[in-house]
């Protein structure tokens, strides 16, 4: 799967569990101080792309993916369905 696909399926994630626009998700965006994306929901988003991707994501990891570049990366590492 390409990046672009990736960021694309991510950015649906996001949709989703807070309600951003599609087009808002971008690689260089950071998910706290650009996206306005709470802890809560950063763990709903996740349990998400865990479902979607077969990544499981410790607490200590999800901590330190601040940007939307580095969850797509983590995603790109660790997927057991496939993605690179």
């Amino acid at each position: 799967m390409s990046k672009e696909r990736l960021l694309a399926e991510l950015a649906e994630i996001v949709n989703e569990v807070v309600g951003l626009p599609v087009n808002e998700v971008q690689l260089d965006r950071h998910l706290r101080d650009d996206l306005d994306i709470d802890s809560l929901s950063m763990v709903e988003i996740m349990v998400a792309v865990e479902e979607k991707f077969g990544v499981a994501t410790p607490d200590e990891i999800a901590g330190e993916l601040e940007t939307v570049a580095a969850v797509i990366d983590h995603i790109e590492r660790n997927s057991s369905v496939g993605v690179a």
